[in-house]
Formats: C-alpha cells, structure tokens, sequence
C-alpha cells in the first residue's frame, strides 16, 4: 500500500499557516513537520513568530524548539531528518503536515537533497575566522576557482551559504556542482498548498505583526540575544542573527539607528522578504493556491478544500 500523499502548507511569512496548519492537523490526526529555518531554535521566539505554548500542545510538532544558536543545521540536515521522522509518523499510524516558509528547507525536503557531509565544527570556525579576516568577497573569489559553477549560483552576501560551500567542497575533495547532480529523490508524494492574501492585505498583516512582536517583548529578547551573542553576531558568526528584526534591533542597540527607524525598517525588510518567497513559490514549485482565511468558517472551508484535493489527487 502506497503511503499516504503529504500536505505541505507554504506562503508568505504573516500570511496564516500556523493556525490553519492546526486546524488541518486535527482533521487528518497529523503531526507537524515545520519547515522553518529559525523557529527550530529555541532563543528565537517573538521574533521567528513561533507558535504560542498552547499551539504547541495541541499538536505534536517537529524541529521546533530543538536547536540552540550555535548548533550547525542547513537544508540538507532538515530534509534529511525530516525524511525519516515523516516515515516513523507514518509507521506510528499518523498522518503529517508539513508547514513552512523557508524556501531552501522545502525545496530539499519535496524536491530531493544531494547526499552531502556532515559539517565539522572546526572547519568551519576556521572559514569564519576567515570570513571576518579578509571579508566575503575574497572567500567567494576562494569558491569561484574552487567551483565556478556552484559560485555562479550564490549570492556572494549569504555568508551562511559560502562558508558551508566551501567546507563540503574541503570535507569531499569534490565540487558541490558535482555533488548536487546526484539528487536523492524524495521517499513521499508532497502535494503543495499555498495561502493567497491578497498583497496590500499582507503587508498590512505583516506591519501588524511587527507592532504585536514589539508590544509582546521583541526588544527584550533582542537585548537577551545582543548580549549574549553580540560580538558573534558582529564577526557574522552566528547566520540565525542575520533574521528580519534582529539583525535590525541590533543596529538600534548598536546605536546606528532609533529604535523607531528599527522597527520601520523591520516591517520594511519583512515586506520584501514577503516578496522574495512569494516569487520563489510561484516560480519554482507546483503550488495549488488557496485563499488564506480570514474567520473560523474560511478555515474550516480550506480545510476541506485540501483534504478533497489529496482524496482526488
């Protein structure tokens, strides 16, 4: 018997999948597998829009809370983690749904992931050493004549990317290029749902959101994180500090800007952040869209949207 196909709820960050992926859950006895990049560490709460504790207890979820700040994680460890738990769910008699907006955690997870090596810690100190000694520029120019292939594909500012380039091209003695052409393919069947809010609707949830993350104690935990990492963060040591809100609440603390320009440059940069995975979405994956609802009763009509279309699908 073929496993059970997986939902995978995605959109913009602000745009409604935690409480619908709830409401999906409980109609499918599911557990969550979260495709979030910073809510699977446990420092990053009001500022990853983590869900609340109560949320938390009435689903089962996973890669939530699991992580601290300096434990090495990345795309291809979360596909290949989430790989396995979907199947010990799936033995367990359970169903799963998988919910997020990071756009390289679902790729890897729905579309397959190269085989690669594990990070070495030491390693990597070494490149960010590195990275703060002579900068990014000239550790991207170490990966053009490295692999200029896989170097035409970055960003040469994603410092996270460049630093992991370069050390599983060190720990395999082989280009990534070569690497990423031998795709393990994907053990399940992922049928994607997108939330639909129409823009200027999302921008004014996200500048919404930000008010709330201020109000509930954002800048606490900002300040928490700036004393217990600054430096770190200022070497470019720490990619999970590079977040929307942190990185910019840590500009305030560094008395570069107020705290009022911090704040509107937060709504600001989530604004476009909002943007680039939207473009992502609709560009690189098979997305069946819905609109994100706005009460109980469009919930509930999503819900049965999605569960029609993996009976039919």
């Amino acid at each position: 018997m073929a496993p059970p196909k997986i939902p995978v709820l995605l959109g913009a960050t602000a745009s409604g999948k935690t409480a619908l992926s709830l409401s999906l859950a409980a109609a499918l006895n599911a557990e969550i597998i979260s495709a979030d990049s910073r809510q699977i560490y446990r420092e990053l709460t009001i500022g990853s829009a983590k869900p609340t504790d109560e949320q938390l207890a009435r689903v089962p979820h996973h890669f939530i809370n699991e992580l601290d700040l300096l434990d090495p994680f990345d795309s291809g460890a979360f596909a290949a983690q989430a790989t396995e738990r979907i199947a010990d769910i799936l033995n367990h008699g359970k169903r799963v749904v998988v919910v997020g907006g990071s756009t390289l955690y679902l790729r890897g997870l729905t579309g397959g992931f190269s085989d690669l090596p594990k990070g070495d810690a030491s390693i990597r100190a070494r490149l960010l050493d590195e990275l703060h000694q002579l900068g990014a520029a000239a550790l991207y120019e170490r990966l053009k004549q490295l692999d200029p292939e896989h170097a035409a594909t970055l960003d040469d500012t994603k410092t996270q990317r460049l630093i992991r380039s370069l050390e599983v091209i060190e720990l395999s003695g082989k280009k990534l290029s070569d690497l990423h052409s031998t795709v393990k393919p994907p053990r399940f069947e992922f049928i994607l749902f997108g939330l639909d809010v129409p823009r200027e609707a999302l921008y004014s949830r996200i500048n919404r959101r930000v008010d709330e993350m201020m109000q509930n104690g954002f800048l606490e935990e900002a300040t928490r994180l700036y004393e217990q990492y600054g430096e770190r963060h200022r070497a470019k040591k720490i990619n999970a500090l590079e977040t929307v809100g942190y990185k910019e609440l840590f500009e305030y603390l560094d008395k570069k800007i107020t705290l009022a320009d911090a704040i509107s440059l937060t709504k600001q940069h989530t604004r476009n952040y909002a943007k680039r995975q939207l473009t992502y979405f609709r560009n690189q994956f098979d997305v069946q869209w819905i609109p994100a609802p706005t009460s109980d009763y469009e919930a509930l009509a999503a819900v049965e949207q999605i569960l029609a279309h993996l009976c039919h699908s």
